[in-house]
């Protein structure tokens, strides 16, 4: 008997991956959401090789992750510094998910190297407490566990047939 499933080749998963699964692509994403603007920020902050930044960069730019923004500094050639799109700083999320995961089951036995918090925006709003990534339904259910979610069609769905 022969049933339908949903072609794994057609994946945003896989498409985002293609863009940010390499492990320098999501630290640059991480340092530039920490403030990181210029080559020489990102190469002293990840230690990277200049080449890799360069070739990473780029592909985070040509994804629109990421927009190259010159720069002069006055004697000097121009430059370019990065900064991060909408595309890019939609991906927090993703990095605060991910350091949770990491934080659970990776973390040295003193605890997590960083807290992500509610930052606060000023005296009267000052919350500062941890930021935690929470599944949510759009009927507002939330917490969900992970056997809570599954994978559905979508309309752009495409279907491969397996026996």
């Amino acid at each position: 008997m022969e049933t339908r499933r949903i072609d794994p080749v057609n994946c945003s998963v896989a498409r985002a991956l293609s863009v940010v699964g390499e492990r320098w692509s999501l630290l640059i994403v991480r340092e530039a959401l920490d403030g990181a603007r210029r080559f020489g920020e990102f190469h002293s902050r990840l230690g990277i090789a200049r080449n890799l930044l360069a070739t990473r960069l780029e592909t985070l730019v040509t994804a629109g992750v990421m927009r190259r923004v010159p720069y002069q500094e006055p004697g000097d050639r121009q430059r370019f510094a990065y900064e991060l799109t909408e595309q890019g700083r939609a991906l927090r999320p993703t990095l605060v998910a991910l350091l949770e995961w990491g934080d659970t089951y990776l973390a040295d036995p003193q605890g997590p190297s960083v807290i992500v918090r509610h930052r606060p925006v000023d005296d009267a709003s000052s919350c500062d407490e941890p930021v935690k990534v929470v599944l949510e339904c759009a009927a507002g259910h939330s917490h969900l566990a992970p056997e809570d979610v599954c994978r559905t069609p979508g309309p752009g769905a495409r279907f491969v047939e397996s026996s």
